[in-house]
Order: C-alpha cells, then structure tokens, then sequence
C-alpha cells in the first residue's frame, strides 16, 4: 500500500519537473512485453511480473518508465523533447521479501539535447535541488568510461563483445578480463556423435561450440599493460573535478579513453555552470553500471539517510535499439519518494 504522503510528494516532484520544461507523460500500467524485456537487461527482465493473455500475447506491469516513454517516442518520431512523470512501477523481489514489489517513481528525461554535456548536467541539478532539504549526498560514474576502453583493447572482436556485454555485471566482467588475461586452456575433443542429442545440443552445436573454443585458445592474452589500465579503471575513486588527470595516464595503454575522457571534462565543466561543485561529487567509473543495464555513459546516485533515494543515467544507444537507426542522445532521472524521510 503506497502512502497518501509519498504519492503528494511524487506530484510535488512532478509539478517541479513540469515548471522546468517537460511534458507530462503517462505509460500504460499493463504494456506489451515483445522485446522491451530483452531491453531491460537480464536483472529487470528477470524480475518483472509477466502475464500471458490468448489476444495480447505476453504482457507486463510497468518495471520502470523509461523504455515505454523511449519507445513512444521513438515510435511518434518527435524531435528534441523533455518529459516528466510520477507513478507506480512493479519488481518482483524474490530474493528480498522486505523489499516492496510496488513503489512510485518521478522521473525527468530528456531526449535529443544537441549539448550532451549541457543535458548530463541538467538533469542531474534538477534532481539536486529537488532534494536540496534532504541534503543528498552525489555519486557518480560513466559506463561509457569502460566501453571505451573496452574497443581499445588488442584483442579478438569475440572477446571485446563478451565483455561489452557484461559491463553491467561487475563480478562476471572481471572473472572474464582475467580469463582473457591468462593463456587460453586447449579445448576438450570434440565428441564422437552421428546423430543429434536427444533433449541436448545436436552434433552441429557441439561442433560449432568447439570451434569457437578452438578460435579462443588460439588467441593470445591480452597486454598486461592494457590488463592493468583496465583494473586500475575499474578501482579508480576520486573527487569527479580530479578524475581527468588519472584518467589521462590510464590513455596512454588505453588510447580509446581520449574521447570519452574529453566527454567528461565537457560534463565537468557543465555541471559547475549549473552551480555543482565537481570537486565535492564523489566520482568512479564504475559507479551505476549495474543499476539499469542500457545505461551506456555518465551515471549518478544521489543518497539520502543511507538510502539511494534518486538514480538516473544516459542512455543513447537505447534510442538506436528501440528505433533501428543511429543514437540519438538521451539521459534521465528518478528519484523515490517513499524512501524519503521527513524534510529537515
């Protein structure tokens, strides 16, 4: 049961949003599943309530806003826009029985800013000085960060893919890079089989699986040089107005950082003309990257009593996913309302 207290408060977020330049949007509560899970990424699209209807096909209860509001976006073919929103999301929590299955989220989002750098910092101040009575404290990161240094290094185009596709899943990304660090383990014989599997792969998977084994064994380790810059990338903590400095030695293995890195001190220099201090916001690369699987550039967190109150990222190359074309800039945020304590 969501509190009378916690919904005034989303519509106290949205009315802000609003008076800053969106449109109100609403998604539907029940939308149509298709490939807005495989979307979400493996975490949601685990955790979101589905349903089977003989008409509609799969269907599900809203996980979040963004993907439906991207993709009627996408689907309208509106130009540059900014849109808010308040309202009930669903997760099942079955590893977390505390933790609720229905909350509401406000959210602000634009999409198609010609400044990325200008459009990061908008939404992150909004959202900063909406929380400004509960003194938030602010986290950051750049996924973009690491799928940057991710296509500078020399190795095989399988192997840079396993990892982009496992940025947003820390523990198995690293188990990965120290794998390709190290010599590749001579892959088993092929099985003798005539005919297919019974209930298992055919005699063509296997044999297509033990190329593909085969091709990894014969790939070299990645430099320990260019290892080492990607550990120490992923380590990296530091105060967001000193992160450029050591991101720029990290370059020098990792060539394919220049850009990304000259991103962020665009961002930087963005966010102090919006009145944010980069010198008091905390800063790692990795920081966010698990949060919501299409975030694929800056990411924040804003905290409050212990508890992250309001997250939010930029998320290009959702746009491309939903509309089949290029990226089209993108970046938003929400915040919770019933993790709020009482105004000071």
């Amino acid at each position: 049961m969501i509190a009378a207290a916690d919904r005034a408060r989303a519509q106290a977020f949205l009315d802000r949003f609003v008076a800053a330049g969106a449109v109100r949007v609403e998604p539907p509560v029940l939308l149509d599943a298709g490939p807005l899970l495989d979307l979400y990424g493996e975490d949601i699209r685990a955790r979101a309530f589905t349903t089977h209807d003989p008409l509609r096909g799969e269907a599900m209860l809203r996980p979040d806003f963004t993907v439906p509001l991207l993709g009627a976006h996408v689907a309208a073919g509106a130009g540059p826009a900014r849109y808010a929103y308040a309202g009930e999301v669903f997760r099942r929590q079955e590893d977390d029985a505390a933790r609720p299955r229905e909350y509401l989220q406000a959210g602000y989002e634009t999409i198609g800013a010609e400044d990325p750098a200008a459009a990061d910092a908008e939404v992150l101040a909004l959202l900063t000085d909406a929380l400004a009575p509960w003194s938030p404290r602010v986290a950051t990161g750049d996924v973009g960060l690491l799928i940057a240094a991710v296509a500078a290094l020399d190795t095989t185009e399988a192997r840079r893919a396993a990892l982009r596709r496992h940025v947003p899943r820390p523990g198995r990304f690293r188990r990965l890079m120290r794998r390709f660090g190290a010599p590749a383990a001579a892959p088993p014989p092929v099985p003798a089989c005539d005919a297919p599997l019974a209930g298992l792969r055919s005699a063509e998977e296997i044999a297509a699986r033990h190329a593909r084994l085969a091709a990894e064994a014969e790939a070299p380790p990645i430099h320990a040089a260019q290892a080492a810059a990607l550990e120490a990338l992923l380590d990296l903590s530091a105060p967001l107005g000193r992160a450029a400095a050591p991101l720029r030695r990290l370059a020098a293995d990792l060539p394919g950082l220049g850009a990304a890195v000259d991103r962020l001190e665009a961002r930087v220099d963005a966010l102090a003309g919006r009145g944010l201090d980069p010198a008091a916001l905390d800063f790692a690369p990795a920081a966010g990257r698990s949060a919501m699987e299409y975030y694929d550039g800056a990411t924040f967190a804003l905290t409050c009593g212990g508890a992250t109150v309001a997250s939010g990222g930029r998320y290009d190359a959702l746009t491309a996913a939903l509309g089949g074309g290029a990226p089209v800039g993108a970046v938003g945020g929400v915040v919770r309302p019933g993790l709020l304590g009482d105004a000071p």
